[in-house]
């Protein structure tokens, strides 16, 4: 027989191939795009962690689409599909068990070896079915062109299938660990399949027992949230010391302290900007307010209580936030204020220019301020907002040597004539880290009245403005939408 028409001794259908193919590359992108929410309380979810899981992801194909071909060609591909899907759903049951159990050891190093094999491992299973069946529906050398290019194809149409499943419903709809418990599950029913169509049942019984005891172990591990939102891991703690006090914790960090009494305020940022508030504006004038980013309502809160008839307008991502914070505030929810979900960049395009007297940036991911609310663009879409009066308020979290808010304290000079910044001493000396409040207006900022008041809250924070704020940020870059490097500016992971 022509050995270039020779046929492979094993075969399967086409529409199974096709099936496997796609199903395979769309498990390989849940795995992904799950991975990054499951490992955003650990790592946060800066650019340099999207990075690492992508990396990962792609290594993991790269390897497993390799080993698959190569294994392909020197064993009988059919009964590797059935051990394939198998121990890569038995993989995926046990990643959130595994990574959270790691995550509570404190171990740096563990957690890094289990969130790198939570990828790498399902990642180089499932990218390795692909070479396998491709090898399987090859006939003869004279069809590989189409047999590779159509399956290849599918496996693509599967990954986008992934990607999008994914992130506009899984992820909105149902908790991280029970998305990989399922997929665990579909993955091993999937290697049921294949190996009782190829008479092949033995080590079933085996997996199936992994996947179940990742069940039990996902369901039985601490996720550390209480709601797992579209964007972040989501928990309220109760504060020990304060029976009317709860704090906001998102992705692990403590975001939000939300009280009983609107006018109680724990965190010292917070205190540093209702300082400037109150000082800003004659006392009790209300305000035409605007809000990037929701929190726990805190200072719109304060604002409607202090100031009542004000009109606050809140963009807020995460409707999950949203819902928790109605949940928290009930009836005290402020009547006054309205949130929206939606991105606030997009939202400031919509605000009519002078309608605000007043802008507050307190919008996070991590402790990343989103860059693209960090740019000369949008601070002057913030400054078109405001009236002559109007005043822009900012919390960034940073750590020396202050690289991140010392490029945008520079950016925001580039738009305001006049430039404030509030911070604990050991912050504005470059030796600590923490939160800094930015003021900027197109007026003069009281920075005596602001101190003062911050005093009245025992606050001992400090100011710089003026020429001594220009040698602050000195020749920091200018964050703009082509250049805004923030995750790399911020280097508390990196020590």
């Amino acid at each position: 027989m022509n050995e270039e028409r020779q046929e492979t001794a094993y075969g399967i259908g086409a529409w199974a191939a096709a099936a496997l193919v796609f199903g395979s590359s769309a498990a390989v992108l849940v795995v992904e795009l799950v991975a990054l929410r499951l490992l955003a309380p650990h790592y946060g979810l800066t650019l340099e962690t999207n990075t690492m899981v992508i990396g990962l992801a792609l290594t993991a194909i790269a390897a497993g689409t390799w080993a698959g071909g190569s294994a392909a060609d020197r064993l009988p591909p059919r009964h590797l599909l059935g051990p394939l899907l198998g121990i890569s759903g038995a993989a995926v049951a046990v990643t959130p068990s595994v990574v959270r159990a790691s995550a509570a050891s404190d171990n740096p190093g563990l957690l890094l070896i289990a969130a790198t094999l939570s990828i790498l491992v399902p990642g180089a299973l499932l990218s390795a079915v692909s070479p396998v069946v491709i090898k399987l529906r090859l006939r003869s050398l004279d069809e590989t062109g189409s047999v590779v290019g159509h399956l290849s194809g599918i496996g693509t149409v599967g990954a986008i299938f992934g990607t999008v499943v994914t992130g506009f419903v899984l992820i909105s709809r149902v908790p991280v660990s029970g998305i990989l418990v399922g997929l665990g599950v579909a993955l091993l029913v999937t290697s049921v399949l294949v190996q009782v169509a190829g008479r092949r049942g033995r080590g079933d019984l085996v997996t199936a027992a992994v996947v179940a005891l990742g069940a039990l172990g996902a369901a039985a591990a601490p996720s550390g949230c209480d709601t797992e939102t579209t964007y972040h891991c989501l928990a309220v703690d109760a504060d020990p010391l304060r029976a009317s006090g709860q704090v906001l914790v998102l992705d692990g960090l403590r975001h939000s302290y939300v009280d009983d009494d609107p006018t109680f305020l724990e965190f010292s940022y917070v205190q540093a900007m209702a300082s400037v508030v109150d000082t800003a504006f004659p006392e009790g004038d209300p305000l035409d307010a605007y809000y990037l980013g929701a929190g726990g309502l805190t200072l719109p809160r304060y604002v409607a209580a202090t100031r009542p008839g004000s009109a606050n307008l809140v963009s807020e991502i995460d409707g999950g936030v949203v819902e928790v914070d109605r949940e928290l505030l009930g009836d005290d929810f402020p009547a006054s204020t309205d949130v929206r979900i939606e991105d606030g960049r997009l939202a400031l395009d919509d605000l009519e220019p002078a309608s605000r007297d007043l802008v507050v940036g307190d919008a996070f991911g991590g402790i990343s301020v989103p860059w693209h609310l960090a740019t000369e663009e949008v601070l002057a879409g913030i400054e078109r907002a405001l009236g002559a009066d109007g005043v822009y308020v900012a919390n960034v979290i940073d750590n020396a040597p202050l690289a991140f808010a010392r490029a945008y304290v520079r950016t925001t000079a580039e738009v305001f004539d006049e430039v404030a910044l509030l911070a604990a001493p050991e912050v504005l000396a470059g030796t600590g880290g923490g939160n800094l409040v930015v003021v900027a207006s197109q007026q003069p900022v009281d920075l005596a009245a602001v101190e003062a008041r911050a005093a009245e809250r025992d606050l001992d924070w400090g100011s710089l403005a003026g020429d001594d704020l220009a040698a602050w940020f000195g020749d920091a870059p200018l964050l703009t939408d082509d250049f805004a490097p923030v995750d790399q500016l911020l280097t508390p992971y990196r020590q």
